[in-house]
């Protein structure tokens, strides 16, 4: 179900920040993929949404635009928000060493407020990466080929975020770099879903609150990985890589991956970006069913956001904000 604007009601109400570093083509669909995760995750609440930008990351004009239309705030404003969560997406990363990226000064100091004053947090990606080598000097690993497709994650330790999930769920994932289970488990964190293939996906950090860490893509909506694969052929047919895509895994129906194929010999012998205009699967595609997203994602933010609420209410702060005119993003 897609996420609609309404006026604050009288029921749970939880104000959530995010950090959305992703590129500029993916501003908006990681906007609208997130809230449709929290509606999902979470139907019995009132969810309000505020976005920020990360200094150091590369806009183009469409991408600042985006940025002013849409109501982002600078991060700097992030301890003066009111928050009582925060989401912090990774972004395409354009160099081996992360802290040598131009935004890896501002990332640092969210990361420090964090650790001492802010609030529960979920890290996505390549953040995730980011903060656990911050914090704990865990670097990660360039993986021989990218992790790439959907893949069937088990439960892997006990806790409450984890009660609701299937014993088997698919997650997305998309990179090509990880941190592996025995470095994470050697600094304390808990893992509590791992693939064979695909390594650990949600492990957590319990401190002063929860922290959420995903090397997967829990907001990721049918289509995203089949707009990945497109973006990436159109790629390299255009010379902007040099090797051309693999597919990703259980992804595409036994069909679509055969039209794919006969695609990719002629790309390989041609190579020449008018092509695309015979791509034989829309990039929109929806790919092979695979229960998405629910069992995966929204079931342990679910858990997680009821936590953030019942402390809300415990500390005697729930209820405080104004909600007179306030817009959150709930069900209608």
């Amino acid at each position: 179900m897609s996420p609609v604007l309404t006026r604050g009601r009288s029921r749970p109400s939880l104000h959530v920040g995010l950090v959305n570093n992703m590129p500029d083509a993916a501003l908006a669909g990681t906007e609208r993929q997130f809230a449709q995760l929290f509606v999902a995750a979470a139907p019995e609440m009132s969810i309000r949404f505020s976005l920020f930008s990360l200094d150091g990351i590369p806009r183009n004009e469409a991408g600042r635009e985006h940025l002013v239309q849409n109501g982002y705030r600078g991060a700097w404003e992030l301890p003066e928000a009111g928050l009582d969560a925060l989401i912090v997406t990774g972004t395409e990363p354009k160099l081996p060493i992360l802290e040598q990226e131009p935004y890896w000064p501002a990332l640092a100091r969210i990361f420090d407020w964090l650790e001492h004053d802010g609030p529960p947090v979920l890290f996505s990606c390549l953040a995730a990466h980011a903060a656990v080598q911050h914090f704990n000097g865990i670097r990660r690993r360039r993986l021989a080929k990218k992790c790439f497709g959907m893949f069937a994650h088990i439960r892997a330790g006990r806790s409450r975020l984890t009660e609701g999930l299937a014993p088997e769920a698919y997650v997305a994932h998309s990179r090509w770099n990880e941190i592996s289970v025995g470095d994470l488990a050697r600094c304390g964190y808990q893992i509590l879903t791992f693939a064979p293939d695909a390594g650990a996906n949600l492990f957590v950090r319990e401190k002063r609150n929860t922290w959420l860490f995903f090397q997967g893509h829990p907001e990721y909506d049918p289509g995203a990985l089949g707009r990945e694969y497109h973006r990436d052929v159109r790629r390299y047919l255009a010379a902007e890589r040099d090797a051309y895509p693999a597919l990703p895994k259980n992804y595409f129906s036994t069909g679509e991956r055969a039209l794919l194929a006969a695609f990719a010999e002629r790309a390989l012998i041609l190579r020449d970006e008018r092509l695309m205009e015979e791509f034989p699967v829309p990039a929109h595609s929806r790919g092979f069913d695979k229960g998405w997203q629910a069992p995966g994602g929204a079931g342990v933010i679910g858990m997680w956001l009821k936590q953030i609420a019942d402390a809300k209410l415990d500390t005697a702060t729930f209820g405080r904000a104004d909600r007179v005119g306030s817009l959150v993003v709930s069900q209608p």
